[in-house]
């Protein structure tokens, strides 16, 4: 039963919601709905991503500091960019040699990186292990890689048991 339908009940979720958005109970909607219910419970079990290990605690709460206290002084650094207008700012591409290959820990790098304000996540090759990101206001190319590496990558490391 898993196998033919592995996730029972939100086929079951999206069925229901199927009927009430087209507001009919035919026999037809029922047979459409089921149908796209069941394809839609494949392939959110193809997307089911592989079982996640424990990540331990304490670097986790330490990076959540970091994240919290870049993600204020990037706010204000933005915002003194946009409100001075400097026509000095440079903004470019940084590559970063990433030692991460763990998929959650990656994600999270991703995360913390576009959300922080002026920086952005822009690509990243798994065979090199480079990123790149993309940097408002870009001084020194070398302090972007120590950040990254030193602050948040060591600490996921340490999060993952990598």
């Amino acid at each position: 039963m898993t196998r033919f339908l592995p996730h029972p009940f939100l086929a079951a979720a999206l069925l229901l919601v199927w009927l009430l958005l087209t507001q009919s109970f035919s026999p037809g909607q029922v047979l459409l709905g089921s149908l796209v219910a069941w394809l839609a419970s494949l392939a959110f079990a193809a997307l089911r991503p592989d079982e996640t290990r424990k990540i331990r605690l304490r670097p986790a709460f330490r990076l959540a500091g970091l994240v919290a206290t870049d993600i204020l002084r990037s706010n204000l650094a933005v915002a003194s960019i946009v409100m001075s207008r400097r026509a000095d700012r440079v903004s470019g591409f940084v590559r970063v040699p990433i030692d991460l290959t763990h998929r959650d820990a990656l994600a999270l790098l991703a995360l913390i990186i576009t959300m922080t304000p002026g920086t952005l996540w822009v690509d990243f090759d798994r065979r090199s292990g480079r990123l790149l990101i993309h940097v408002l206001d870009l001084v020194d190319e070398s302090e972007w890689v120590r950040l990254i590496k030193g602050r948040y990558e060591r600490l996921l490391m340490e999060m993952f048991h990598q």
